[in-house]
C-alpha cells in the first residue's frame, strides 16, 4: 500500500480549510469586489467603482456580524453560503455588472467587455439557481456540481480569451501580460488537475472492480469440503463421538481460517501451510480406507509472504479427482520449497483413468483468475499428466 506523503503544514491547512471555508470564501468574493471598485474608479466608472466596494464592505460587514451574533452557538461554520444568501449576492452582482456596461466610457471598450461578460454570466448561473429551485420542489433530480463546475470553466475559457483578443486590438500591453500570465497558467492547471482526477477516478474503479471480483473468488473456496465434513461428522457423532469431536475442532479451525484470515490481502506461509496440514489430516481421518499422503516442506526462512487459500485448490483436486475415485493404492505427494524469495508449490496424485475430465474445473478457473490479478507476470501454472499420474506445479514470487 503507497501512502501518500504530504507536509504537516499541509494538512494543518486544510483543516484550518475545512473549519472556516465559510469565511474564506466570503472574504476572497469581498476581496475580488475590493479590487473591482478600485480598478473601475482608476478608469472613471465611478458609480460601478463605488457600487463594487460598497458590496465589498458590506460582505465584509455580514461576516463579521454572523461571526459576533454565533460565536457563543455551536454552529458549523464550515458550511457555504445559503441559498438566500447566494440569491442575493447574485442580484446584486448581476445589477452591478448591468450599471456598469451603461456607465463605461466609449474610450474604454475593454470595460464593457468585461461587464457584459460578467452580466451573461450572471444570467446563466441565476437560470442555474432557478431551474434547481423549481426542480427541488418538484423533488426532481437538480444539476449536478460537475455540470455547474463545467459550465463555469467554459465561461472562463471563452470570456478569458475574449478579452485578450480585445486588448491585443486596443494595444494596452500592461493588461495583456498580466491577464495573459493569470489566464493561460490558470488553464493548463485546470485542465492538467481534471486528466488527474480522471486517471485516478479509472484507476480507483479499476482497483474496486479487482477487490470485488476477487472477494467473490475468494468466497466460492472450499464451499462442497465443508458440506462434505459436515456431512461426515453427522455419521460420526453416534459411532465415535471422540473423533467426532477432533474433527469439529479441526473443522473448526479451518473454516475460522478461511473466513477471517481468507479475506486478508496476504498471510504468512506457516499460517497457509498450517491450514493444509488441517485438511489433510481431516481427509485422513474422513476416510474408511488406507491413503498415502505425505508432505515435504522446506522453508529457507520465517517471512514469506503469500495471498490466502491459494494452495488449497490444487490440493482439493488431488483429493477429490484422485484419492475419492480410487479403491486402493491411492497417494498424494505434496512438495513446498520457499526459498531466493521464491516459492515452489507441487501436488502429485494417481487417479483412475477412467474418471478423468480434460476440462478444468471451476476451482482452477478460480485459481487463474486469482493469479492474474494478484501476481500478474509473477506465477507460473502447470499440469502435466502421465498414464495415470496427475501433476501441478505452482511458482509464485514473492509480492
Amino acid at each position: 500500500m503507497v501512502v501518500p506523503f504530504y507536509y504537516p503544514s499541509f494538512g494543518y491547512m486544510m483543516l484550518f480549510f475545512r473549519k472556516y471555508k465559510r469565511g474564506i470564501f466570503s472574504l476572497g468574493i469581498s476581496i475580488f469586489l475590493w479590487l473591482g471598485g478600485i480598478i473601475c474608479m482608476a478608469y472613471g466608472i465611478e458609480l460601478t467603482g463605488t457600487l463594487f466596494v460598497l458590496l465589498a464592505v458590506s460582505s465584509i460587514g455580514y461576516l463579521l456580524l454572523s461571526w459576533l451574533l454565533n460565536r457563543k452557538k455551536q454552529r458549523n461554520s464550515s458550511l457555504l453560503w445559503t441559498n438566500n444568501e447566494i440569491r442575493v449576492v447574485t442580484v446584486l452582482t448581476g445589477l452591478v455588472c448591468f450599471i456598469g456596461i451603461f456607465e463605461s466610457h466609449p474610450n474604454q471598450p475593454v470595460f464593457t467587455t468585461v461587464f457584459t461578460l460578467l452580466f451573461i454570466y450572471v444570467l446563466i448561473f441565476g437560470i442555474v439557481l432557478i431551474r434547481n429551485y423549481y426542480l427541488q420542489k418538484k423533488g426532481a433530480p437538480t444539476i449536478s456540481k460537475s455540470v455547474i463546475k463545467k459550465i463555469a470553466f467554459w465561461c472562463f475559457v471563452i470570456g478569458g480569451g475574449r478579452i485578450l483578443i480585445l486588448l491585443e486590438e486596443y494595444e494596452n500591453n500592461d493588461v495583456l501580460v498580466i491577464i495573459v500570465f493569470i489566464y493561460f497558467p490558470l488553464i493548463i492547471f485546470l485542465i492538467v488537475r481534471w486528466v488527474f482526477k480522471q486517471i485516478k477516478s479509472i484507476l480507483t474503479l479499476k482497483n474496486e472492480k479487482a477487490k470485488t471480483e476477487l472477494l467473490h473468488l475468494k468466497s466460492q473456496v472450499n464451499p462442497h469440503f465443508f458440506f462434505n465434513m459436515l456431512n461426515n461428522l453427522y455419521g460420526w457423532v453416534d459411532k465415535d463421538s471422540k473423533k467426532a469431536k477432533e474433527l469439529i475442532l479441526k473443522l473448526s479451525d479451518m473454516m475460522r481460517y478461511s473466513i477471517y484470515d481468507g479475506q486478508k490481502d496476504v498471510v504468512t506461509l506457516e499460517e497457509e501451510v498450517a491450514y493444509l496440514k488441517n485438511y489433510i489430516e481431516l481427509h485422513k481421518m474422513r476416510y474408511h480406507k488406507a491413503i498415502k499422503v505425505n508432505f515435504n516442506l522446506q522453508i529457507e526462512k520465517e517471512g514469506y509472504k503469500v495471498m490466502p487459500l491459494l494452495f488449497i485448490i490444487l490440493l482439493e483436486n488431488a483429493f477429490k479427482h484422485g484419492v475419492e475415485n480410487l479403491r486402493e493404492n491411492a497417494y498424494v505427494d505434496v512438495h513446498m520449497i520457499a526459498k531466493e524469495n521464491k516459492i515452489h508449490f507441487e501436488v502429485e496424485n494417481n487417479f483412475d483413468p477412467s474418471e478423468n475430465t480434460k476440462q478444468p474445473g471451476i476451482g482452477l478457473n478460480n485459481l487463474k483468475r486469482r493469479l492474474e490479478l494478484v501476481y500478474p507476470k509473477k506465477h507460473s501454472l502447470s499440469y502435466t499428466i502421465t498414464e495415470e499420474v496427475y501433476k501441478a506445479q505452482l511458482i509464485l514470487n514473492q509480492l
